[in-house]
């Protein structure tokens, strides 16, 4: 059996603990607001932004 490469297995698992970050009970925890814009906003677009930028550093790694 291939062994999948180690950027695959990263990305992988970036996904797996990126599913219940953005889950609906973790979402609602937030409460309050920052100048103006709710909590529960800033944490889902916080980790969505995070995500992505997580997943193109692990994407343009040279495996190291």
């Amino acid at each position: 059996m291939k062994r999948a490469s180690p950027t695959r297995q990263r990305l992988s698992a970036l996904g797996l603990i990126g599913v219940p970050l953005l889950t609906y009970p973790l979402i609602t925890l937030p409460e309050g607001s920052l100048a103006g814009i709710p909590a529960a906003y800033l944490y889902l677009f916080g980790v969505w932004a995070g995500l992505i930028l997580i997943a193109a550093l692990v994407a343009e790694s040279k495996g190291k």
